[in-house]
């Protein structure tokens, strides 16, 4: 990061001998970011849409949005895309986080073998963790701090269910490594419907229950500031988060997935009242 600082001096020392125009130097920012923005080929739709559009290279780092989070409280990333709403706002709350903007939403999906040995097609997602409970069905978790597994721990909390025991499994991976397992165990899973529909071809696994109001999933970019840490850029941050709000990429987001799936993966909210997105 130290060379970050040391690049911005040389160029301002070349500036201010009048040596002509000074070589241009690379722009680079940190986005800190959810795997199923990874795992569902959006960021390789959009960055380089970005980088074409500003000059600005993004060095991109993929992990639960709770490690998301931290890195920018951390004042390690740039710019945050993540999908963990309670975790967002108590960031944005401690004061070392600029603006947060309501950037899309897809939903979850509850996921399970074709035999569904726990009954849980077509009721309520609240309903269907404690039938899986109950069954002692095997439910896959990613267990990792994310917004995905956020979401799942409400569902567990509001059904009246700790789960744990040789039933539940926890992997500590991202969403497509989650999948993969869920599939090859013939359990049960919550997953984005994004990395879903990206990966279903390879899995063995069924959507089970889905539209239910709980399981919107809503993302924000977060810009982080200079009171996270010295190395954070705001004018790198402000780029992508004033970017990826704005008319093109917002239209690149609302036609992602429709030509290779035959509906978008996600839908395009900015602009629209945070409560209420794609409303």
């Amino acid at each position: 990061m130290a060379g970050r600082a040391v690049l911005a001096l040389v160029v301002a020392a070349l500036a201010l001998t009048g040596c002509g125009a000074a070589p241009s130097a690379e722009r680079s920012l940190i986005l800190a970011t959810t795997t199923s923005t990874q795992d569902s080929g959006l960021l390789d739709e959009l960055l380089p849409a970005f980088t074409a559009a500003t000059g600005w290279q993004v060095r991109t780092v993929a992990v639960g949005s709770g490690q998301a989070i931290e890195l920018g409280r951390r004042g390690e990333a740039d710019v945050l895309l993540v999908h963990s709403p309670a975790a967002e706002e108590e960031l944005v709350a401690e004061g070392t986080a600029g603006q947060r903007r309501l950037v899309m939403h897809n939903d979850f999906v509850l996921l399970g073998p074709a035999a569904d040995p726990a009954g849980i097609r077509g009721v309520t997602a609240v309903e269907a963790v404690a039938r899986i409970a109950a069954a002692r069905a095997v439910f896959v978790s990613r267990g990792d701090d994310s917004g995905t597994n956020a979401a799942e721990d409400g569902l567990w909390s509001a059904a009246g269910v700790a789960p744990g025991g040789t039933w539940y499994q926890e992997t500590g991976q991202g969403m497509g490594e989650t999948l993969r397992v869920a599939s090859e165990l013939g359990g049960y899973t919550l997953s984005d419907r994004a990395t879903h529909l990206a990966q279903r071809d390879t899995l063995a696994l069924e959507v089970l229950g889905e539209g239910d109001p709980g399981l919107l999933n809503v993302y924000h970019v977060i810009e982080m500031t200079t009171r996270a840490g010295d190395r954070v850029q705001p004018d790198g941050a402000a780029a992508f988060a004033g970017w990826i709000v704005s008319a093109p990429a917002q239209e690149l987001i609302g036609g992602f997935g429709t030509a290779e799936f035959g509906q978008p993966l996600f839908t395009a909210d900015a602009g629209r009242n945070p409560a209420t997105p794609g409303g």
